[in-house]
Order: structure tokens, then C-alpha cells, then sequence
């Protein structure tokens, strides 16, 4: 049995943070579900960006273009066309796992980050315009952000909390998922809206890579996962979660991000490995799922008191890392990457857009 199918037997669920239209034609993404256990997909624009510059898209944005669109637009129109694509090939797990497992992401512009009104107004509009039961919208865990997430929950919008570093940050956008879950209650609605909270976690040893011991690389990452986990299981044990989960509700789903390894000497399946936890998600690009298939090992999975976290973090908060700063500058700076990146995306389709007229 492959390590792919034997994680997903043990309770975790594999995403591809990858989607491209020839993925789609050629049958790629099924030969994942069926062959590599894969069960949800995650997008960004980054990856939208890679998947334009190809060419493959040249027909598609040449016809659309002919309407006189803003790129924006024309970036939302190409986006939901395969995400509806990737959620009905998901669809089936997601009837199956009743609504559980199955997902699909699409992210509201990053140019809303800080701007709640504007984020849930384009969370609405994007969720209706796709029109699938299994598509999460995508909005940042800032503090703007959280009350745009409650709301938008409330309103039975499906969402995935992006954006999250920390066991504080991920409590928070718990949190605020919740609120809005308790409003739907209130107001006798299914409280059954599905939603991920996506902790980033390859991003913390790079940050430190060149701050830290050599016995400490590659180590941050996997504490700060462990004392997320930890987290969140006590969250699941909580009589708030219970009173919700009484009345029909569901936690949200913690999925682990970002878990791609940064450093060429660690191993290249870091992160899936000790990361491995049930009820919980690892999304992963293409390279580290294949390296997982080809030669993952399964150990233990994560403590749910997290082990010796809280000793490990003390050994970095020793080394002159101070935890809780970093966490609000990864956030912080992974608002303006995602900017620059969303940026990049729509400079591509306005030169695209150039070449094929």
C-alpha cells in the first residue's frame, strides 16, 4: 500500500495546492483522487499565474477578451471555470463524507486583505457566481479579515481561512468561524457550513534558517504545528464546540499549508511526516505529494497535547526567537506577498491578453 493511501486510512485528508486547465483535460487531477488518495484542491494566484504564462489559456482568454473585461474579471471568469471543473470531480467524495471532505478553493482578491466590508461583499458574489456546494472561498485570517470570516459564515458562505501562522492566529480564526455559526443558530438556519483554517508552516524555518543553531533548522515548523494541533484538539474537546456539534454544526477543519520542504538538505517530505494527524489536512503541490507516493514513510501521529512543543519553542525563544512577533511579520508579509503575487497575475493576463489579439 502506498504511504499516500495508508495517511488517508489514517485519518488525514491530501489536497493538491495545484490546478492548471490541462491538469483537468488530461485527466491528471482524476489520476490523483484514484491513484494518490487525493481528496480536496487548494489554488492561488501564483499558481494561476504559471498555469496562464503556459499558453494554454491563449484560446480561452483571446474569446473572453472580446467582451471588454477588466483582467480581473477575466482572471475570475478562467478561475471558476476550472474550479467548477475540479469540484465536480471532488464531488463524489464530497457526497460520500457528507460535506466533510471534497473541497475546492478560490480566493477573494488580496487587495481586500485589510478591508472587511469589501471581502465579504466579493465572498458573496464569488461563492453565488460558482454555484458548487463544495467550493471554499478563500479569505486571509487578518483581523479584518475575521469578521468578514463570521459574517460570511453566517450567511452560509463556505470558507477557507487563509493566512494563519500561529496557534493564537488559528484560535482566532476559530473563533470567528464559530460566531458565525452560533448566528445561524440563532437565526434557525443549518449550521452545517463547512470551512478549513490553512496554518502555513515551511515558512517558519525558512525565516529562522539563518538566525538558528544547526541543531534547531528545519525543527520551528513542526513545533508550532504541534502546539496548533494541540490547539485544536482542545478546541474540538471544548463545550462550545460540543453545544455546536449538538445542534448539527461542525468544527472547522485545521489544514496545514505550505508544506512543500524550502531547505535541499532536509528531508522532501518534512512536513507531510510530521504533520500526519487525523481529522486534519495537508495540502501539498504536486512534487511533494509524487515524493510522498514514491517513498513517504507514516509514523506516529501528532500528540494531541502536543508532545514536547512548549520545550522546543523555550530552546528557539533561547536562540533570540521570539515567536509571537514572527508570527504577526509572517502574516503580515505573507499579505503583501500574496499582493505582489496577485499583481504579477493580472501584469500576465494583461500581457496574454496583448499577445493573442
Amino acid at each position: 500500500m502506498k504511504a499516500t493511501q495508508t495517511l488517508h486510512e489514517h485519518g488525514q485528508s491530501l489536497w493538491l495546492d495545484n490546478i492548471t486547465r490541462g491538469m483537468l483535460d488530461s485527466g491528471q487531477i482524476q489520476h490523483y483522487i484514484d491513484k494518490y488518495s487525493v481528496t480536496g484542491l487548494t489554488s492561488n494566484p501564483s499558481i494561476f499565474d504559471k498555469a496562464i504564462e503556459s499558453g494554454y489559456y491563449d484560446g480561452a482568454i483571446r474569446e473572453k477578451s472580446a467582451t471588454g473585461c477588466s483582467d480581473e474579471e477575466l482572471f475570475y471568469e478562467l478561475a471558476i471555470e476550472d474550479l467548477r471543473r475540479a469540484a465536480d470531480e471532488f464531488l463524489p467524495v464530497h457526497e460520500r463524507t457528507d460535506g466533510v471532505d471534497g473541497w475546492v478553493s478560490l480566493e477573494v482578491s488580496p487587495l481586500l486583505a485589510f478591508d472587511t466590508a469589501g471581502t465579504i461583499e466579493a465572498a458573496k458574489a464569488l461563492h453565488a457566481r460558482a454555484a458548487r456546494p463544495n467550493l471554499l472561498i478563500k479569505i486571509p485570517g487578518t483581523a479584518e479579515g475575521r469578521s468578514a470570516i463570521t459574517e460570511c459564515v453566517a450567511s452560509g458562505v463556505p470558507v477557507n481561512v487563509t493566512l494563519l501562522f500561529s496557534p493564537e492566529q488559528y484560535e482566532a480564526a476559530a473563533d470567528a468561524y464559530l460566531a458565525g455559526v452560533e448566528r445561524r443558530l440563532e437565526r434557525q438556519l443549518d449550521p452545517a457550513v463547512g470551512s478549513v483554517a490553512s496554518v502555513f508552516m515551511s515558512r517558519w524555518d525558512v525565516a529562522v534558517a539563518t538566525r538558528v543553531p544547526e541543531e534547531l533548522k528545519d525543527q520551528l515548523g513542526l513545533a508550532v504545528g504541534l502546539a496548533t494541533y494541540r490547539a485544536y484538539r482542545r478546541l474540538m474537546d471544548s463545550d462550545r464546540v460540543q453545544r455546536v456539534q449538538n445542534s448539527g454544526g461542525r468544527i472547522q477543519r485545521l489544514l496545514w499549508a505550505s508544506t512543500r520542504t524550502k531547505d535541499p538538505a532536509a528531508s522532501d517530505t518534512l512536513y507531510v511526516h510530521g504533520l500526519a494527524a487525523p481529522f486534519t489536512i495537508d495540502t501539498m503541490p504536486d512534487t511533494t505529494l509524487q515524493a510522498f507516493y514514491d517513498h513517504g514513510e507514516i509514523g506516529e501521529p501528532m500528540p494531541a497535547d502536543g508532545d514536547d512543543c512548549d520545550a522546543m519553542l523555550a530552546r528557539f525563544r533561547d536562540a533570540g526567537v521570539d515567536a509571537a512577533g514572527l508570527a504577526a511579520k509572517l502574516q503580515s508579509d505573507g499579505a503583501k506577498e500574496f499582493v505582489a503575487a496577485w499583481n504579477d497575475l493580472l501584469e500576465r493576463i494583461s500581457a496574454q491578453r496583448a499577445a493573442v489579439a
